[in-house]
């Protein structure tokens, strides 16, 4: 070897090992990867509102530029999927499966999701045994979730055997959501109501709220019955609610349910049976508020049905929330799906809560740091408006929305606390 080449190679290896020594970032160290993952129903006709939740998602951490803490930290975002062509819905199995994988990932330090609640009371414990790995929904509201209320449909403090919360949502359970459409219902002029549940933890529970309430404010509840989601039709049994009231129809019918559990098909039986939605009014919770639902059924037979959603319209957003759909809209064209949003703040929890870890000199690759600061979020000025985490992680928003289907669309018609 020439003295030249020695010289040359000497000069190549000690240049990489001051390379390799700075991270090859000019001068800092190799930002560290924290991984945040969403599982959500990404197959089926949930995928009208999921997608735009996912993409609610990626925008907030566009906007942060996938890092944090100054850089020191890389953000890398994957969603996952929890439904199965099978089903054609969530499916427990993937669900369980995504939970697992997560828990044993320690680079995760943030699960966003479920979309239903029946898939968080799956995952719950099962985060909660690892770390606690922190669970943030956008969309989860059966109020069994945090409540440990025994007087609650499907309360349990055994989703947390570390008897430490690690689950919080950013969206209003449906304790308030089933008081107020019962309110709203009797707002309409209606005295009778017949009840429907797909007898899933969301469902059922949103129906038993509205039932109970119902009772208290003195409207007649004719029934409450669960549903076969997988029935060919409905026909027999809106002919049994059409002579439940003295012989005729109820004033109105309330449907606990997911658009996924054959929801469009109810309402064009009920519509075949008792006639259009002026005659019998037919009221649902967010679970049938998504385009999807309208499209399924057609235009017509939906048109004039009502649905919930927590919150305030997108229009009535504060500037940071307007903000949120500007950007949005110019990214991925109109938005028309509520829950966007509650995706973007679901994302933007994460984010404040591991900045809110390095701020405070923590470490964010240690999940119970983020889990901490996330529970510790008070007056939080985000795209929903100024709110908190109270202790079991519910919001302190309360609004409630009503919409009507007119020509085709869901328009709001009044928020209600």
């Amino acid at each position: 070897m020439s003295k030249r080449l020695f010289v040359l190679i000497s000069v190549l290896i000690l240049a990489s090992m001051l390379l390799a020594a700075c991270g090859g970032t000019g001068g800092g160290a190799t930002a560290k990867t924290l991984k945040i993952v969403s599982s959500l129903p990404m197959t089926g006709s949930s995928l009208t509102q999921t997608q735009t939740i996912v993409n609610a998602m990626q925008l907030r951490l566009d906007q942060a530029k996938n890092t944090a803490c100054g850089g020191k930290y890389t953000i890398a975002y994957e969603p996952w999927d929890d439904a199965s062509a099978a089903l054609g819905k969530w499916d427990p199995a993937v669900e369980t499966e995504n939970a697992n994988k997560a828990a044993a990932d320690k680079s995760i330090v943030a699960y966003l999701g479920t979309f239903n609640s029946g898939a968080a009371k799956l995952s719950i414990p099962i985060l909660n045994g690892a770390g606690p790995l922190v669970m943030i929904s956008p969309a989860n509201t059966n109020p069994g979730l945090t409540k440990a209320d025994k007087d609650l449909p499907g309360v349990t403090d055994s989703y947390y055997p570390t008897k430490v919360r690690n689950y919080a949502r950013v969206v209003a359970a449906d304790d308030i959501q089933g008081k107020v459409a019962a309110n709203f219902v009797k707002s309409l002029g209606a005295k009778t109501v017949y009840i429907l549940d797909d007898q899933e933890l969301y469902g059922k529970g949103v129906a038993d709220v509205f039932n109970a309430t119902a009772k208290e404010i003195g409207l007649t509840v004719l029934g409450q019955e669960g549903i076969d989601p997988k029935a060919a039709d409905y026909k027999a049994l809106m002919t049994k609610i059409s002579t439940s009231n003295a012989g005729g129809p109820p004033d109105a019918i309330y449907v606990g349910m997911v658009v996924d559990n054959n929801a469009s098909q109810l309402l064009k039986d009920k519509v075949s049976i008792m006639g259009d939605n002026n005659k019998v009014k037919y009221v649902g919770p967010d679970g049938i508020q998504t385009q999807a639902f309208i499209d399924g059924a057609g235009a017509d037979i939906a048109e004039g049905a009502y649905a919930s959603v927590a919150g305030v319209p997108l229009s009535e957003l504060p500037a940071s929330g307007k903000q949120f759909v500007k950007d949005y809209e110019a990214k991925y064209g109109p938005l028309t799906e509520p829950y966007a949003v509650y995706g973007y703040e679901t994302m933007n929890v994460a984010l404040k809560a591991i900045e809110d870890v390095c701020t405070a000199g923590g470490d964010p690759t240690n999940r119970e740091s983020v889990r901490a600061a996330v529970f510790a979020i008070k007056n939080f000025d985000g795209a929903l408006g100024t709110w908190s985490f109270d202790a079991n992680g519910d919001t302190s928003l309360t609004d409630m929305t009503f919409y009507q289907v007119k020509g085709g669309k869901y328009v709001s018609v009044g928020t209600f606390k």
